[in-house]
Formats: C-alpha cells, structure tokens, sequence
C-alpha cells in the first residue's frame, strides 16, 4: 500500500509531512464540502459508470428532476462535473476519476466500518 493511502499505524518514518498551502487546503474544504450531500455521492457514484443525462439520473436515483439538476450545479461549479449539450439534452461526465476514487473511498470505509462494527461482540 503507498504511504500516502496507509492508515497512520501503517505508515514509517518519524518526519511529519510538510504543510500544505493554506489556499490549497481552503479548495479541498471547497471540493470535500461539495460532495458532501448523499445525493451528489450518489450521482458521481453514477457518472463513474458513465456519462449520463438529467433523466437518467432521475431514473437511476429515484430523485425529482429540479433536485438533480440542483446537485449538478453545484458539482458543476465545484469542477466535479462537466455537461455537453446533445441536442436537447446535456449529458453530464466526470471531470477527473480521481473524484470518483474520493466517493468510492469514502463509502467504502463507511460499509467497512459498519460491517467491523456488527462483528463485534
């Protein structure tokens, strides 16, 4: 496992990592904040797939079309997401497939989690 994706008990060495710019960590707080609403997990989990349009998404999630096309605004502005017209549609990808390795990572701890805690006595 690299160090930089091994839990803290894992890592070696004694250096602390040196600090980040202020200004970078205000835009991972910007970027963290925008993704942090389960419906905008839940459509990045979808575009991870692949791209899709507004009523596909509304189709796949079971969520009223103002409301998705509110969420994609935001990950729109947070540069989460890009939309091209097709017509009369515009179909929606993600920007980088980073992001999605940052929602798959956080969900996938969270079932962790919740499975380590139903093992216990």
């Amino acid at each position: 496992m690299p160090a930089e994706h091994a839990h803290s008990s894992e890592r070696s060495g004694a250096h602390p990592a040196p600090p980040r710019p202020t200004r970078t960590l205000a835009a991972a707080g910007d970027l963290l904040r925008a993704l942090a609403a389960p419906v905008r997990i839940a459509i990045v989990l979808q575009l991870r797939e692949a791209d899709r349009c507004v009523h596909e998404l509304v189709e796949a999630l079971g969520v009223a079309q103002p409301l998705i096309s509110q969420h994609l605004r935001v990950l729109k502005s947070a540069g989460v997401v890009d939309g091209e017209r097709h017509g009369r549609e515009v179909v929606y990808r993600l920007v980088d497939e980073h992001l999605s390795h940052i929602v798959v990572d956080a969900v996938v701890h969270v079932e962790e989690s919740a499975a380590h805690r139903t093992e216990e006595p």
